[in-house]
């Protein structure tokens, strides 16, 4: 029982993971065809994600592996139950890797301008449905004990769903305007710190809304009552949110961006603290709920797992880490290369 309470909690720190780091190159693709104002600052804009982007969907394809290996009923039901939004987001990532290696071929605004517009939907719509997908997770999914499952994409973007991806992008969009107050300088960086003041009010309210309909559309708050001390996790978020705030006024980027992060961390947790032990919960019938328990691998493939991630988990955090450091400067005109 142990090991599975043990990979419940792993499986939602790899999701916290990925959203931190892929987080703010969502945010940034988001951005770009608005937030430029010319050619030279939307290749600014595609530099100051280039060399880490794509090391930074490797954690999603760990939180997909750790979905399949440690519990393959959630895997299974879960992608058949979410299939099209899932596969509109894997389908919008693959505009994105494409556009970062297609913008620059031929020199022509109508090419650049097409590939702007597909980076664009490329990372907006995969944040968006992320946080459709995760706010249906929290309020339960109408499928049966066979994993059949009675709704369709209609039924998915209800009001807690749209909430939940509006949640999300915000985030997002919010990590990537400091992000870019860290890579950028002059007018371009200016714009992102004024439009990260703005989106930081918006995501102040639609984080409000979204804690109090959660009360109301999920039981998320079931395991904090019986807990009191987990709502350190819903002051520690709030915290790092406020905080963020105040760096980006006294100018440190870095640690805004760090506060975001632990923002971002802090609302992953908020959901699958109150999870727990669900991993997908139904909207039919609560004794169909896939949980830690009656939906894992056996102790034995648990364990197994288990010491491969502590040998090499620390190695691919170390050499993210060592990246970060490496590209921490800000992007150069002259050094170009999307």
């Amino acid at each position: 029982m142990a090991l599975e309470i043990i990979w419940f909690f792993l499986w939602g720190l790899l999701w916290a993971i990925y959203f931190i780091t892929d987080g703010f190159d969502l945010g940034v693709g988001s951005m770009i065809p608005f937030l430029a104002k010319n050619d030279s600052e939307k290749r600014i804009m595609y530099n100051s994600l280039g060399p880490l982007w794509d090391g930074n969907e490797v954690w999603l394809i760990t939180a997909g592996g750790v979905t399949f290996a440690a519990f393959p009923l959630v895997y299974s039901v879960m992608f058949s139950t979410l299939y099209t939004p899932l596969m509109l987001i894997l389908f919008a990532l693959i505009l994105r890797g494409v556009s970062f290696e297609f913008r620059h071929q031929i020199n022509n605004p109508s090419w650049q301008l097409l590939w702007d517009c597909l980076m664009c939907a490329g990372s907006f719509i995969p944040a968006f449905l992320f946080g459709v997908a995760f706010a249906n997770i929290f309020q339960g999914i109408p499928f049966d004990e066979n994993g059949v499952f009675y709704g369709n994409i209609c039924s998915l973007l209800n009001p807690y769903g749209i909430l939940g991806g509006m949640t999300f992008a915000l985030l997002f969009l919010f990590h990537g305007c400091i992000w870019l107050a860290i890579k950028t300088e002059n007018d371009l960086k200016d714009r992102a710190i004024y439009l990260s003041q703005v989106l930081w009010f918006m995501l102040l309210v639609v984080c409000v809304v979204f804690i109090a309909a959660s009360k109301y559309a999920t039981n998320l708050f079931d395991n904090f009552y019986h807990n009191p001390i987990l709502y350190l996790i819903v002051i520690i978020t709030v915290i790092s949110l406020i905080s963020a705030r105040i760096f980006i006024s006294n100018l440190e980027y870095w640690k805004a961006w760090f506060a975001s992060a632990l923002t971002i961390a802090g609302c992953v947790f908020f959901g699958i603290i109150g999870l727990f032990p669900n991993l997908f919960p139904s909207s039919i019938n609560s004794a169909f709920n896939l949980t830690a328990y009656n939906s894992s691998s056996s102790p034995l493939t648990l364990k197994i797992m288990l010491i491969v991630v502590l040998l090499f988990l620390p190695i691919v955090l170390a050499y993210q880490i060592w990246s970060y450091i490496l590209f921490k400067d800000k992007v150069e005109v002259e050094e170009l290369i999307y």
